[in-house]
């Protein structure tokens, strides 16, 4: 009957492994070399590139929308004013 002795420390070392897991996840990483700064830098520089690009590129289409929206209307509406021009 030691088995209900064994279940009591169950308990104890489930808290004691979480507390070591949290001490183990708070640990500080080295600090980046300089090939690994220069490297960051670069790609940061290329996202900043290419997010610019993207946001001309958007620019542009909706630049294109617009217009075709613009001369969608204006050949609806003067249908329209011809046609309510009929009917008077």
């Amino acid at each position: 009957m030691k088995a209900p002795n064994v279940w009591k420390w169950v308990p104890t070392l489930m808290v004691c492994s979480v507390l070591g897991l949290a001490g183990m996840a708070s640990a500080k990483l080295p600090a980046p070399s300089e090939e690994a700064k220069a490297k960051a830098a670069e790609a940061k520089a290329k996202a900043d590139e290419a997010a610019k690009k993207d946001g001309e590129n958007l620019g542009k289409a909706q630049h294109r929308v617009a217009d075709r929206y613009k001369k969608q209307n204006k050949t609806a509406s003067a249908g329209a004013t011809k046609v309510a021009d009929k009917k008077k």
